[in-house]
Formats: C-alpha cells, structure tokens, sequence
C-alpha cells in the first residue's frame, strides 16, 4: 500500500484525490464510489467527512482556492484596475486546470475562512480608490462573474486545454451558417482564441467600472 493510501483520512486529503480524479472523470463522474476506491477505503468512510456530493464539492473549492492563494499573494502597490485583472486572470488559469473547474468552483461554498484576508484586502483597495462599499462587492461581483462565466463556456468547448469536443470545428460551422455571414464568421470569436477573447471581456468589464461609478 502507497503511504498516500496509509495516510490518515481528512477532508483536505479527500478533497485532494477528488481534485486529481476530476480530469479523468469529469463532474458527472466523480462519485464518492470512485473517490472511495482510489483512497483504497468503504464508501461510508467518506460521509464520516461529507453528508452529500455538494458538501464535497464546496471542500474542493475550497481547496481550489487554497492553491490560488499560495501561488499568487497579493501585490500591495496594486491599483483598483490591477487587482481586478491579476485576480481574474488567476482565477481563470486554476479553473482551466481542471475538467470541469468553473463548475465546481460556482455556486460553491468556502467550509474555511482563508478567502477573508483576500476578499478584505481587494474590498479595502477599491474603497481607498473612491468606491463606497457597495460599489465595491458590485465590482468584485461582476469581474468574478465574468470570470466564472467565460471559464464555463470555455470548458464546454475545451473540456482541458489539449482537448477540444466534437462538433466545435470553426470551418465547419461557417461553412454550415453560409446563409448567415456574420454569425459564421463569429465563430472564431465565439469558440476560438479564448485567450484572446477573455482579455478583451475583462478590458470591458474594468473600462465599466470605472465608468459606472467614476473612478480613475
């Protein structure tokens, strides 16, 4: 037996191999059944830790978020527009990371309080830029949200970066929607150029921003 499989069972641990299983199986896949047998233990060991499948996904999340943080603290010269960008490219980068990522980390709730010093050093930054509290958790809101959303769509086309599913070819499409020349030639817009594509969003969520609320 590995000394992984020796080692004693926690949430973080079973977060940790259902992280590892999720790019192999997939959302729909990732079963306590099959987190179970690669930690070489019963089922029933495994809801001493989790009542449900969503109590498990909120630990992986959590877990997700523990990895953002440690590879990306904080630059405390940032302005209000930096922070928002660096913060929404990490996050993209980590979701892209797993099969399914966004999914699991949307709608998902932190079971710690690592998130705190982040969340109240990003809330501080934009109320010392001249945003009311308020205005403030609109505009973290809405650049996550963006975040979570593109990341979404993403994975629908490209499950991993390597791998793209069936039905997505570019030339295809346009060939298909000839009646229609501007939505096919959207599609490379559309389902091509993430990189690209996601940067230009993020541009406009900030250039929105500033100019909601009248902030340099």
């Amino acid at each position: 037996m590995s000394p992984e499989k020796r080692a004693p069972l926690d949430r973080r641990r079973v977060a940790g191999t259902a992280l590892r299983l999720l790019n192999e199986v997939g959302l729909e896949g990732l079963t306590l059944r099959a987190i179970a047998h690669e930690l070489d233990v019963k089922a029933p060991a495994l809801y001493w830790h989790f009542k449900d499948k969503q109590a498990l996904l909120d630990e992986m999340a959590t877990e997700m978020y523990r990895r953002i943080a440690a590879g990306a603290p904080l630059d405390p010269a940032d302005t209000w527009q930096k922070r928002l960008l660096e913060t929404s490219r990490g996050l993209r980068t980590a979701l892209l990371g797993y099969r399914d990522g966004a999914k699991v980390f949307s709608g998902s709730r932190f079971t710690g309080t690592e998130h705190a010093p982040a969340q109240e050093a990003n809330l501080r930054l934009l109320t010392e830029s001249g945003l009311t509290l308020t205005q403030a958790v609109h505009a973290v809101r809405t650049a996550y949200a963006y975040t979570i959303g593109f990341v979404t769509e993403e994975q629908g086309v490209k499950p991993l970066p390597n791998e793209r599913r069936e039905g997505y070819d570019i030339e295809d499409r346009a060939r298909r929607m000839a009646a229609f020349p501007l939505a096919a030639e959207a599609g490379g817009l559309l389902f091509d150029g993430y990189d690209e594509q996601f940067e230009e969003g993020l541009a406009v969520v900030i250039a929105g921003i500033a100019t909601r609320y009248g902030i340099d």
